[in-house]
């Protein structure tokens, strides 16, 4: 069946990917104003014209890492909770509500003035911004059929990239000019246009009146059955499924948290590099590292839609796909050993890449497996995992890096997507889908017992 002439779901991508984009502006201002010195001292309780030394600059990287800990427990809690509003309210209604937690808690931030008060801010942070990837995962769920699922998801991902490159190039900027605290109040604020564009702008295709019947009959072609039932986390963890999803989440997801949390840092501080950048020269190499990024998170996503064009099982796909992303990632490991800046830019651009389009096609496995109407709910339980996993990277990641620098860290990255895959495949030989009628044989079960 010909794709038909009417596009508007893919007007519903980009709404989702200016949701991701600032989603990643909110979360990513922090890794940019922590190498600002002022911060720093005023984290830590200082006088203005105190000295920082590298003792005081060694017990900041470890509080931020417990920090970054604490948005990542929040966010761990936030993906099972959103997770599970979206299924009972509504994509519209379960957004909403994240996206205003999460713009109270950026602006919010502006006002703190100690290290424990910038934890509690994070964790709310954490706690809103936990709803944007159950929400586009379910809102792809519902608006494209299932080979364009992957190529779909891997759009609206590359808002996290094109996040981080306006994080990149405004932030500094502001941090310079305006102080510390204005990157956390100006860029808090887009969260509340974005709340009330995806308020008036989001309906399911059923109610949408732009939307034409030939191409919701498109988006309805797979025929995909509902559970007429509320599914819990309980049952849900009993599929085989849902822990292939969860465990790849698990391993691969902290590594990219650790270059969110960690790169600008990495660029500031590594003796390795022979040239550092500050807040007056992170734009361009971010620029750069986050635009590949972008194309990695496009191309893997249509390369495994290409895949099943031309015939390929979904499992085939997927999983080539993934094997391909988690071997451009193995050689990030010499990043931390170049003292060459554009050689360590171009290692962690490919590996950046890798990890996104590994995201793209990870996503893709909970509307894959699992019937539309428990997606959200799946997508939250592997992004706990991957927080979890996350969380015990950033309590890890300050300490090791303060006594032996960033090479265990790229080591750790360089084999975590082999491993995920390995795993993966051994949990789930098949991509084999959770058929609507199984999860209504388990709840009468369960009834009965």
């Amino acid at each position: 069946m010909p794709t038909p002439s009417g596009r508007f779901r893919w007007r519903i991508v980009a709404l989702l990917f200016l949701a991701t984009t600032i989603n990643y502006i909110d979360r990513q201002v922090l890794s940019f104003t922590m190498t600002d010195e002022i911060f720093r001292k005023d984290m830590l309780d200082m006088a203005p014209d105190a000295i920082l030394t590298k003792e005081a600059t060694d017990r900041f990287k470890v509080l931020y890492g417990d920090v970054d800990a604490a948005f990542k427990f929040a966010y761990a809690i936030g993906f099972l909770l959103m997770g599970w509003i979206i299924d009972r309210v509504g994509t519209r209604r379960g957004f909403s509500l994240g996206i205003l937690l999460w713009s109270v808690a950026a602006v919010l931030t502006a006002s703190i003035n100690t290290i424990v008060g910038l934890r509690w801010m994070r964790a709310l942070l954490g706690l809103g911004e936990a709803a944007n990837f159950p929400s586009s995962v379910k809102t792809i769920a519902d608006w494209f059929p299932r080979r364009e699922r992957s190529f779909a998801s891997g759009l609206f991902n590359a808002g996290t990239n094109v996040g981080i490159i306006l994080t990149a190039l405004v932030v500094p900027y502001l941090i310079l000019h305006f102080g510390w605290r204005s990157s956390f109040l100006i860029t808090g604020v887009l969260g509340f246009g974005l709340l009330i564009f995806w308020w008036f702008m989001y309906r399911k295709p059923e109610r949408s009146p732009q939307l034409s019947a030939k191409e919701l009959a498109y988006i309805r072609r797979d025929k995909e059955e509902i559970v007429p039932i509320k599914v819990s986390w309980g049952r849900l963890l009993g599929y085989k499924q849902t822990w292939a999803f969860a465990l790849g989440k698990f391993l691969a997801d902290p590594i990219w948290w650790f270059y969110m949390s960690w790169l600008p840092d990495f660029f500031n501080s590594n003796d390795a590099l022979d040239e550092k950048l500050d807040l007056n020269s992170f734009g361009v190499p971010f620029l750069i590292i986050y635009i590949v990024s972008d194309a990695g998170s496009v191309f893997f996503g249509w390369l495994s839609t290409q895949f099943m064009r031309w015939g390929w099982s979904a499992n085939r796909a997927r999983k080539t796909t993934l094997l391909i992303c988690a071997l451009c990632v193995v050689p990030i490991f010499f990043a931390a050993k170049t003292s060459s800046l554009t050689v360590a830019i171009a290692l962690i651009s490919l590996a950046t890449a890798a990890h996104q389009g590994w995201a793209a096609n990870m996503y893709t496995f909970a509307s894959d497996l699992f019937p539309k109407n428990v997606v959200a709910s799946v997508t939250g339980i592997g992004g706990m995992f991957g927080a979890v996993g996350g969380i015990l990277l950033a309590l890890l990641a300050g300490r090791i890096i303060t006594a032996f620098g960033y090479l265990p860290m790229f080591i750790i990255a360089s084999c975590s997507y082999l491993i995920a895959l390995v795993i993966i495949h051994m949990v789930l030989p098949k991509l084999e889908p959770v058929r609507p009628e199984e999860l209504m044989s388990d709840y009468s079960i369960d009834k009965k017992l």
